[in-house]
C-alpha cells in the first residue's frame, strides 16, 4: 500500500533535515534492516518549497501498515531511533490530505476476472 505524508519543515531546519536524508542514504544498508520489520518496499523524502516555507513529502510502500506502524514505534534498530529524533527536530504540523484519485491493481480480482 501506498503512502504520502506531508509536514511542515520547521523554520531554519531545512538544510539540517537535507543533511539526514543524505546521511540515510549513505546508510541505505542499516535502513533497508528496518524496511523488513517494516514490510517496506520504498521509501522516498523530497523537500517541497512554498510561499510558506518547506514541506516534507515522504512517500513510502508498506505490504501490512499496522505491521509497519508497530515495528517503528517498537523497533530496536539505532538509526530508526536517529531518525524519530531528526524529525522531532526538524518537522512541524502534518498536513492532512486525501487522494483524489487512488486506483490499485489488485492481483487476486484481476486472476478471477480472466
Amino acid at each position: 500500500m501506498l503512502r504520502l505524508r506531508f509536514r511542515r519543515v520547521l523554520p531554519g531546519m531545512g538544510a539540517r533535515l537535507r543533511e539526514w536524508l543524505a546521511e540515510l542514504t549513505e546508510r541505505a544498508s542499516e535502513v533497508r534492516l528496518t524496511f523488513v520489520d517494516e514490510t517496506v518496499r520504498p521509501e522516498q523524502a523530497y523537500l517541497l518549497g512554498t510561499s510558506e516555507g518547506d514541506v516534507l513529502v515522504y512517500a513510502i510502500e508498506v505490504e501490512d501498515v499496522e505491521r509497519s506502524q508497530a515495528a517503528y514505534s517498537g523497533s530496536r534498530h539505532a538509526i530508526d531511533a536517529e531518525h524519530k529524533a531528526v524529525m522531532e527536530e526538524c518537522l512541524g504540523e502534518r498536513i492532512e490530505l486525501l487522494p483524489l484519485y487512488d486506483v490499485s491493481l489488485d492481483t487476486d480480482s484481476e486472476a478471477k476476472s480472466e
